[in-house]
């Protein structure tokens, strides 16, 4: 995630896991700027605000209050053509086939299982950061 300084955009209603995604990011030199939603309508509202800059990445959640990721992935992926170019990568607990399922039909571009273990997270997202620094994405 080192190639562009674009902030990557953190869905997740856990401070515990939001805190594991910001150490991550501090131990392996992430330099993008880590904004978070605490829900898919807040992440929503942050996608349409204009003063806000557009992230890179999202990082999203399941399992939230309010409107969980589905159905995020639902309204973002149906609907603007520019942000359903945004690649979403589901980072949960959830270990459901059918959340599996229904998020690849609606375009994620990964599902990772959050490890228990910190050093298995770390890992994760080393993955995460490896993948999209060589990626190329439209502008």
């Amino acid at each position: 995630m080192k190639i562009t300084s674009r902030p990557i955009l953190l869905v997740e209603d856990d401070d515990v896991d939001s805190m594991a995604v910001h150490r991550a990011f501090k131990a392996l030199h992430i330099t993008n700027r880590l904004e978070r939603a605490e829900n898919g309508e807040k992440a929503l509202a942050y996608l349409h605000d204009d003063t806000k800059e557009r992230p890179c990445l999202v990082l999203l959640d399941i399992n939230m209050p309010v409107m969980g990721g589905i159905e995020f992935l639902r309204v973002v992926k149906d609907g603007n053509h520019n942000l359903r170019r945004i690649p979403v990568v589901v980072l949960t607990t959830s270990a459901e086939q059918q959340d599996k399922i229904e998020s690849f039909d609606l375009g994620v571009a990964g599902y990772m299982k959050k490890p228990v273990d910190y050093q298995q997270f770390i890992e994760t997202v080393r993955t995460i950061d490896r993948y999209w620094t060589v990626s190329e994405m439209p502008e």
